[in-house]
């Protein structure tokens, strides 16, 4: 089965805005993040290693880009009466359509490479290969069902499109981690000798704890009806009903049945289910070091995904 190319070998950019002997900015930085985690426009500019680490540590950013433009569209999806699940597969697709499938490439790579039960060396030139074998084809499957039918429970407990945002950011903070001082790379050229070991302990912590506070305050200002009115789903019995939330006074305008904000909403849920989607990914890094020797550009796609599924999945439990 044809597949994209793989992450690990990043578009060559045009040649940078300036004078090509400068050190690189923050701003080389933000623009490396977008252009490499994004379908966005930007312009490139100096791409060295202070500017990848820029990246990995602002890539939860783009996360919240990505997921505020899904989360959108599901939004809208809701409010035309297109019922749940289907909503959330259009949410899903809209994330793979924003980050060109290459996390989810890298997820299919990794998963062949490691189910191959070969050597470190020949795995990696399993991973480099432009199609997908039965390890990746289960991968995909089963990751996309998980992050498909979790954002369908969280939008039954009327908070689908905020748990949407939290999961991308959670998502590309696993960037953060795994690209953080003394995690190696498996190779030495493509993204993930770029990046690895970029991002300082220090500046990860920050990172993470900021992740934390926002996914709280967010869970907070949605509680409060801050946010806007919005379609949502609810459950009971056979059938499901819309719902909306009034901004400032909670209240819910019923068309048909009645939804609860589910416990994973008060200010501690939402960001234990970022830390469960870090711990999934961190796992997997583990256990992608210890296979390889490191990390690779599939490594760091695979990663992004398994946060995203483990954050919705987490959701999905604390709500019920």
């Amino acid at each position: 089965m044809p597949a994209p190319p793989s992450p690990d070998t990043p578009p060559t950019p045009p040649e940078p805005q300036g004078p090509p002997d400068r050190p690189s900015t923050t701003a080389d930085g933000i623009r490396l993040a977008v252009g490499t985690l994004s379908v966005f426009p930007v312009r490139p500019g100096v791409v060295d290693r202070r500017a990848a680490g820029i990246a990995m540590a602002v890539a939860p950013l783009v996360g919240v880009a990505i997921g505020a433009v899904a989360a959108l569209v599901l939004t809208i999806s809701l409010w035309l009466a297109v019922t749940p699940l289907p909503a959330s597969v259009l949410a899903v697709a809209t994330v793979a359509l924003l980050t060109r499938g290459l996390h989810l490439d890298g997820l299919a790579d990794l998963a062949d490479g490691l189910g191959s039960g070969r050597s470190a060396e020949r795995a990696l030139e399993i991973m480099k290969r432009s199609d997908i074998g039965p390890f990746g084809v289960v991968a995909l499957v089963l990751t996309l069902l998980v992050q498909v039918t979790a954002l369908h429970e969280a939008i039954r407990a009327g908070a689908g499109p905020v748990t949407l945002v939290v999961a991308c950011a959670a998502g590309r903070l696993a960037l953060t981690w795994a690209c953080r001082t003394g995690v190696p790379s498996a190779r030495p050229d493509g993204l993930g000798a770029m990046v690895a070991g970029t991002v300082r302990w220090g500046t990860v912590l920050v990172v993470t704890a900021l992740t934390l506070a926002a996914t709280a305050a967010l869970a907070w200002i949605h509680e409060l009806g801050i946010l806007g009115g919005y379609a949502s789903s609810s459950f009971e019995g056979d059938g499901y009903g819309y719902v909306s939330y009034v901004p400032g006074n909670g209240i819910v305008l019923d068309y048909g049945l009645t939804a609860g904000l589910g416990p994973f909403l008060a200010p501690w849920g939402l960001p234990l289910a970022v830390a469960v989607g870090l711990l999934a990914a961190w796992a997997l890094r583990r256990r992608a070091v210890r296979r390889l020797g490191g990390v690779t550009g599939d490594v760091l796609g695979a990663l992004v995904e398994t946060a995203t599924a483990a954050t919705l999945l987490a959701c999905t439990v604390l709500a019920n």
